[in-house]
């Protein structure tokens, strides 16, 4: 009999919920970061756990490939506390925690489960992805959590919630033939419904150019509390994202909460997203977005790419979490490789850190 975590009334938390830890994976993979690519993304890792760490614990997990002499001497340098950084050798593919990684749902009673979706690296794009697929597996045995299977593709970047039941996500994505072509849009909801507690589903569009996701709902659309809804536009009308930025605009205009009033929209434009050259895929964009923040305990991590935008979205982001201090973050080399800071975090809840085999 298929286990209905719904009818539990679990429910998957609202990222701004109070977190256990953070998951990170330290880059290592040479596909996605040729040559000094690798060194330059680094210094953007270094950055993020310099300041995540300072407000929740940190689990960075390692592939075996690399020194544990080499990281920790990286840490030690910028002077980080390793105390709230516990280290874990773990085979990995890459770097997208948040796709790959556990999402925990919790009930009325603050009891934790792992769902383990399913994880193909985007309708496999990018092989081999079995060693992030297992993630989910490691976490509940690592941390002696529940865990459950609702036998579907989901990428945790292809959804975002107010932790009330509702949900962004993207048609480009979800009803992508190359995630679940066996399952209706119908049946797709259903799975949402038993298994992270979603009571109504806002459909977006398209992505931006550049995504190699499909287009992932936390590059364009995310919750900033219970009922206001930050979306990305673009403000030249022949940006090659203009058409869908101005689509998605127009649905959330007219979306109602769970009550029947109107979300607060609030914007920010997209910063420049052409980029000089190519990445690895070939791509001549990248798709950098202020969407692609991270709520930590007591900090905001928003991803800097533009100097015409950059301040604009630091005092969006102070005046809608006037109580998280905000940090902006350089990220282009980041995004290079076709993900931010959003893509790269999954909040933990529910960890009992001293449980872990360390």
């Amino acid at each position: 009999m298929m286990f209905r975590p719904n009818e539990s009334n679990y429910r998957m938390p609202a990222e701004w919920e109070s977190h256990a830890a953070t998951q990170l994976h330290w880059p290592s993979n040479r596909d996605t970061w040729p040559g000094e690519r690798l060194e330059r993304v680094e210094a953007v890792y270094l950055d993020i756990i310099e300041i995540l760490h300072q407000f929740e614990p940190v689990i960075l997990l390692v592939d075996p490939s690399v020194s544990s002499l080499e990281i920790t001497a990286k840490l030690q340098e910028r002077e980080i506390d390793l105390s709230n950084v516990t280290v874990h050798f773990v085979p990995l593919n890459d770097v997208w925690a948040r796709d790959c990684g556990p999402i925990i749902i919790k009930n009325s009673k603050s009891e934790f489960l792992i769902t383990d979706w399913e994880y193909n690296a985007w309708g496999e794009k990018y092989p081999p992805f079995d060693n992030d697929n297992a993630l989910p597996q490691w976490f509940a045995e690592t941390f002696n959590l529940p865990l459950v299977k609702p036998e579907m593709v989901l990428e945790g970047g292809s959804i975002d919630t107010n932790g009330e039941g509702v949900f962004l996500t993207t048609e480009s994505v979800l009803l992508n033939k190359n995630r679940n072509p066996h399952l209706s849009k119908k049946e797709i909801e259903e799975r949402l419904r038993i298994y992270l507690g979603a009571e109504q589903i806002i459909w977006l569009k398209e992505g931006l150019a550049g995504d190699d996701t499909d287009g992932h709902i936390d590059d364009l659309s995310r919750f900033l509390n219970r009922d206001t809804i930050l979306t990305v536009i673009s403000r030249d009308s022949s940006d090659v994202n203009y058409p869908a930025l101005q689509a998605n605009l127009d649905i959330l205009k007219k979306a109602k909460t769970v009550d029947g009033k109107k979300f607060q929209i609030v914007t920010l434009p997209l910063p420049e997203t052409k980029i000089e050259g190519s990445t690895v895929d070939g791509s001549r964009y990248v798709p950098a977005s202020y969407a692609n923040f991270y709520v930590a305990n007591g900090a905001v991590l928003v991803p800097f790419y533009d100097k015409r935008y950059d301040q604009q979205a630091l005092e969006l982001f102070s005046e809608f979490f006037p109580e998280r201090e905000i940090f902006g973050i350089p990220c282009s080399d980041l995004v290079w490789g076709q993900g931010s800071i959003h893509c790269i975090t999954q909040q933990l809840y529910g960890l009992n850190l001293k449980s872990s085999d360390e």
